[in-house]
């Protein structure tokens, strides 16, 4: 499976096969919220969220392919991810873009 955030893919003509997403609601543990609360009074990065963070990314990429795999799609052209705080310590991401399938 081809994945690019540009709406084409150079050298290929492709047939749009619709919209495809994938998304999850991620969070730590209360052990890690809590001492990443002490963090943000001194500075730094927050590792765990970083971690949470790209944990999420990776799981709704794989759902996105997993529904383009589903329409027959060679690649998923624009993909773009949003983010969102559902609550102290959990953030919603989605991954979405258009599934294609390449003609030549």
């Amino acid at each position: 499976m081809i994945l690019v955030n540009t709406d084409y893919i150079s050298g290929k003509e492709l047939e749009m096969l619709g919209l495809v997403k994938g998304s999850t609601i991620q969070s730590k543990h209360i052990g890690k919220d809590i001492s990443q609360s002490f963090k943000t009074l001194v500075g730094g990065e927050l590792k765990s969220y970083n971690e949470m963070m790209n944990e999420a990314r990776a799981l709704a990429t794989k759902r996105m392919v997993a529904e383009a795999e589903t329409l027959g799609a060679d690649a998923i052209v624009n993909i773009r991810y949003a983010s969102s705080a559902i609550m102290q310590g959990a953030a919603e991401v989605i991954a979405y873009g258009t599934a294609v399938k390449i003609i030549k």
